[in-house]
């Protein structure tokens, strides 16, 4: 059997690895368009904040290592151009521009997202970067080390765009954020935003809101930014306005999409296909709150669908049941995470949802290092779920959203999560840790 997967990171390599190690006679073949394959995207802003290090050590595994001791034929240069279910063939253009047209038994579209650039904004010129691709990092710091950037504007608040303004404030790099429309962090409650708000001007980054990017220009002296009511000078421009799904080669071949241009995937991540599979930044997913679909890119996600995809292709048909959105980000000395609905989504879900915010402590009483930490927590009144939790501090926060992360994917109900038998030690936090004491007021507020 033929396993052919077009994409190359996370969830294409993951599925192409697994495969060969469920069958090592499986005949898998990677199409990736790009010099890179199975590297750690994520960690690009780190690594552009500290000039010594060398983009290249973000790569996982090299495809020299993909080819040689897994035996997948994996094919880099390759850029595929057109699907044909009917005759179960891909087509496209390899390096020097040479034409080639594959057969497959099965085939796993892997082809991710793309950074979402403005339609009049000419992406080519120097000094204009978006950040997705290994080639984005080592191109946006290569700049900065050969034209002594002394300032920066970043188009979008997302988390790219949060941790790069941690990135090139570290560099020592004036940095000006603009976003379109208002808030810094909108899915937090006030307190808790306007909290990492304060933190980011107080490092000196400069943030404006309601502010669209009307426009670009190379200069002699540099770039000029221009927004709805104001003109920034720039050496370097990033662009970070989030992602949009890779998903043209599915739409032309009649796949079905969502709402937002995402390969609609069955919980086995099956098209609307017989024999292709979808999985990875360009594929949608269940949510656990909700039951419904939702496209929430994520890296964990793309890499437990390929193994999904590698499971059912070898003959062991595997469903999965979904994601909370569970994320975590740095932003200067604070640590932001989320996992499930907002109180806004909760509503618009159909939920009769409460919330509550609270202020506890990342360790116990007394406690070197022990610092203030805020839980939000959101709760349905009818039937007493957890439906969400965001929390903000500089201690102890990205590990802890993980059990409200759990008690999501299982359906607990507040007063469950409540008895939840959680750790306690006083270096690592309160005997009632902070997410207990933020279910405990929450289900006083559902009654």
């Amino acid at each position: 059997m033929k396993f052919l997967i077009i994409g190359g990171d996370a969830a294409g390599m993951s599925a192409a690895s697994r495969a060969k190690r469920n069958n090592a006679d499986l005949d898998v073949t990677v199409l990736e368009k790009t010099r890179d394959v199975s590297y750690s995207a994520c960690g690009m802003p780190y690594n552009i904040a500290d000039p010594d290090r060398n983009m290249d050590v973000l790569v996982v595994r090299s495809a020299e290592v993909f080819r040689r001791k897994q035996g997948i034929n994996l094919l880099t240069g390759h850029e595929a151009l057109e699907l044909d279910p009917k005759n179960r063939r891909v087509k496209g253009r390899g390096p020097e521009g040479k034409p080639f047209d594959l057969p497959y038994d099965r085939l796993l579209i892997a082809t991710g997202a793309s950074p979402i650039i403005p339609r009049d904004i000419d992406r080519t010129l120097p000094g204009v970067f978006p950040l997705k691709a290994l080639e984005d990092g080592r191109n946006i710091k290569a700049y900065i080390a050969d034209h002594a950037v002394k300032k920066a504007v970043i188009v979008g608040m997302g988390y790219i765009g949060l941790e790069m303004c941690e990135a090139l404030t570290e560099r020592g790099i004036a940095v000006d954020m603009i976003r379109r429309s208002g808030g810094f962090v909108p899915w937090l409650s006030m307190e808790m935003n306007n909290l990492i708000e304060a933190e980011t001007r107080g490092k000196g980054v400069r943030l404006h809101f309601n502010e669209g990017l009307k426009g670009i220009e190379k200069t002699e002296k540099g770039l000029i930014v221009e927004s709805d009511t104001m003109t920034f000078a720039a050496d370097l421009v990033i662009l970070a306005l989030g992602v949009t799904p890779n998903s043209g080669l599915a739409k032309a071949a009649g796949l079905a999409l969502g709402p937002h241009k995402e390969i609609a995937v069955s919980r086995a991540m099956e098209t609307s296909l017989p024999n292709i599979y979808a999985a990875g930044d360009c594929a949608d997913a269940y949510h656990v709150v909700t039951g419904e679909k939702v496209w929430i890119p994520l890296a964990l996600r793309a890499n437990r669908a390929g193994w999904a995809v590698a499971d059912t292709v070898c003959g062991h048909r595997t469903e999965l049941p979904g994601i909370a959105g569970t994320a975590v980000f740095k932003l200067f000395d604070y640590q932001v995470a989320r996992t499930g609905l907002t109180l806004r989504e909760s509503f618009e879900n159909g939920f009769n949802a409460v919330e509550t915010v609270i202020k506890s402590r990342s360790r116990a009483h007394g406690q070197r290092g022990s610092s203030d930490i805020w839980v939000q927590a959101v709760g349905d009144r009818k039937t007493r779920r957890l439906l969400g939790m965001f929390m903000v501090g500089k201690d102890g926060v990205a590990h802890r959203i993980n059990a409200a992360a759990v008690a999501l994917s299982a359906r607990m109900t507040v007063d469950d999560y409540i008895q939840s038998d959680l750790a306690y030690a006083p270096p690592f936090g309160p005997v009632w840790d902070p997410t207990l004491t933020a279910a405990i007021q929450l289900a006083k507020q559902l009654g």
